[in-house]
């Protein structure tokens, strides 16, 4: 057993305090600043409110400095939070930051914002009227998604009771991938619904097969949650095939099960990048869609959306009447007071983009993460399970009749979100078998990239992958450097088969594929003579 099983760190700390006399306790669990004697401050308890407060620079500049202990959100290619906004929008939210967004009577014309924000949305998103349409800011995806849920739930529910039916025996479940982000499987368990989750496989790219998704619907079925951009892969469900089951089995059985589409991250992504792509509101069987306006919406976190077709397909009784903030107001969401400026940060984004401006970004996102995916799988080291730098079956179909490939035109590839998905391939599992690749995310750590490394969904869980979420501030020099860190840590790795190796190279060596241009190799400069430096 290690030996730090047996260390209590928190225990040694105490036991190591400055004691004014020997016989008496230490500070127990109090943070000792080195700023004390400037500030005049205190020792603060970590673990309880600290008795006489601390001048307001003092309390920043401390907690300030604790808090470059965490990762540069930059390089956290983890996340697919979006880490940056033109210094004109910082400047909007600090105006508005003290807004409470419910407060509709106090604030009207954030409320006209919001309201703006919910009809774009339904514009893009291709909804029969954006007047008919209604939606609202969430806090993000998350409870956008149990809203969507709970909608479906009610209305079949209310279709139930009308044909003199059980809504409790044998109960109402929903059908999604065994791919889905924890929050669509957070809605069936804190809502009572039972969940059924459709295994993944190779065959349907690591993501929900609609036809495979037909053997969990049955009556008791109050929709299929389709996902527009996995978390795993980064690969669009097929929403489109998914509704046409959905018809077959309406025909046949006279019931009809609704599709929300779970669009967090791709419902800012294809609408601009491939707006050819089916996959919104002009399929008649999505009833609703979500999103995330701080992932490739481009805004800071803390604001997602929820948008339905139509007024028809969220129940009245989601809908709250208030009477007590000085007018009658309506809410339909999970949580009452929230922030306004996230949603005053989003609509700067629309009207300081516009269509182009956003097109530009996801085009761009695309482009590197073709380029990384390339890359990897040129090395060799790599195979890579997403798919967006591969060639539709209809290009190759051209390609086959020799029409040309236009590798420029984002058409041309498999759509999808700007995701890198990889792992070893079999080949270099076979000569370095004992090789592990989460040690490849520990090494890529000590250089500052954050790139998660964790296992499919039921059905692959046995296959372990790295992952890359390409945002905007991912550029291509960013990629460049990216790419070479993963090579040289793979390539410590393999020589010795043991991360002991390349911890000891880490120092050594922090190349770049621009490492070549006008700068010294080897052996070219003077010998050391043991000094830090040589005068001239």
């Amino acid at each position: 057993m290690a030996l730090s099983k047996h260390v209590n760190p928190q225990h040694l700390l105490q036991e190591s305090q400055d004691r004014k006399f020997r016989a008496h306790s230490s500070t127990n669990h109090h943070i000792n600043h080195p700023y004390g004697a400037r500030y005049g401050t205190a020792p603060i308890p970590k673990f309880k409110l600290p008795s006489t407060g601390t001048e307001a620079k003092h309390a920043y500049q401390l907690i300030h400095d604790e808090l470059t202990l965490d990762g540069n959100p930059g390089l956290n290619l983890a996340s697919f939070v979006h880490t940056w906004m033109p210094e004109e929008a910082d400047k909007l939210m600090m105006e508005n930051i003290s807004k409470n967004l419910i407060d509709q009577d106090e604030y009207p014309a954030t409320q006209d914002i919001h309201t703006r924000c919910v009809s774009i949305l339904a514009d893009l998103w291709h909804a029969p009227s954006t007047h008919q349409a209604i939606g609202t800011a969430t806090t993000g995806s998350s409870e956008a998604i149990q809203l969507g849920g709970l909608a479906m739930k009610r209305i079949w529910q209310e279709k139930r009771k009308a044909q003199g039916k059980s809504i409790h025996e044998p109960g109402p479940n929903i059908v999604m991938g065994a791919n889905a982000q924890v929050a669509l499987e957070k809605f069936a368990r804190y809502f009572e619904v039972e969940c059924r989750l459709v295994p993944i496989s190779v065959e349907s790219h690591y993501r929900l097969d609609p036809k495979k998704a037909m053997e969990y619907v049955d009556e008791n079925t109050i929709g299929i949650y389709v996902i527009l951009g996995s978390t795993y892969t980064g690969h669009y469900e097929p929403v489109k095939e998914m509704s046409d089951l959905l018809d077959e089995f309406e025909t046949r059985t006279g019931h009809s099960v609704p599709i929300h589409v779970d669009g967090a991250s791709g419902a800012f992504i294809a609408p601009f990048a491939t707006p050819k792509h089916l996959w919104d509101f002009k399929i008649p069987r999505v009833v609703s869609i979500n999103a995330s306006g701080h992932k490739f919406g481009l805004s800071y976190v803390g604001v997602g959306w929820v948008v339905w077709r139509d007024k028809a397909h969220l129940p009245k009784d989601l809908i709250f009447e208030l009477h007590y903030l000085g007018s009658v107001e309506y809410s339909f969401s999970l949580n009452f007071s929230r922030p306004a400026h996230p949603i005053i940060a989003q609509y700067f984004n629309f009207i300081h983009l516009g269509f182009e401006g956003y097109r530009a970004v996801a085009l761009d996102d695309l482009k590197n993460a073709r380029l990384l995916s390339r890359a990897l799988e040129k090395s060799g080291y790599y195979e890579v399970l997403s798919d967006i730098h591969r060639p539709a079956e209809s290009v190759l179909a051209s390609a086959k009749l020799a029409t040309g490939f236009n590798e420029d035109d984002v058409e041309s590839y498999i759509p999808g979100l700007p995701v890198v998905s990889f792992r070893f391939s079999d080949k270099f599992q076979e000569l370095h078998p004992h090789l592990q690749q989460k040690w490849v995310q520990t090494l890529l750590r000590s250089k500052g990239w954050i790139v998660p490394s964790y296992e499919l969904a039921p059905g692959l869980e046995k296959v372990e992958i790295l992952r890359v979420v390409v945002r905007e501030n991912v550029s291509a020099p960013l990629i460049d450097r990216l790419f070479a860190d993963i090579i040289e840590v793979t390539e410590g790795l393999a020589r010795a088969d043991s991360p002991l190796h390349s911890l000891s190279e880490l120092a050594q060596s922090h190349k770049s594929t621009e490492t070549e241009h006008g700068g010294l190799k080897k052996g070219e400069g003077s010998a050391s003579s043991g000094t830090y430096a040589k005068p001239c």
